[in-house]
């Protein structure tokens, strides 16, 4: 899932990620084109709720590609996400 919020005061936006809290898993990397899809640039902060959440700010007006990587092997998609682009 995401949350976002467009800033005035830079053409930026912070972009919230969160995973569901139904995952089951010990880490999670957010990986995408926007930090050159390194698995380990991003890691999400593990929330009381059982999410992982990491914030980000991201240029305006562009569209990114990401995942999310689970426990090191496995690939999850954020279906609640502006669009999909199939692999």
């Amino acid at each position: 899932m995401l949350a976002k919020r467009y800033l005035k005061s830079k053409d930026v936006t912070k972009v919230t990620f969160y995973t569901p809290a139904s995952l089951d898993a010990e880490d999670v990397y957010l990986v995408g084109d926007f930090n050159g899809w390194s698995d380990t640039a991003t890691p999400m902060k593990l929330l009381k709720d059982g999410r992982f959440k990491v914030v980000l700010e991201l240029e305006s007006g562009k569209e990114y590609q990401f995942r999310y990587l689970v426990n090191g092997d496995e690939w999850h998609n954020d279906w609640k996400a502006d669009k999909y682009t199939p692999n």
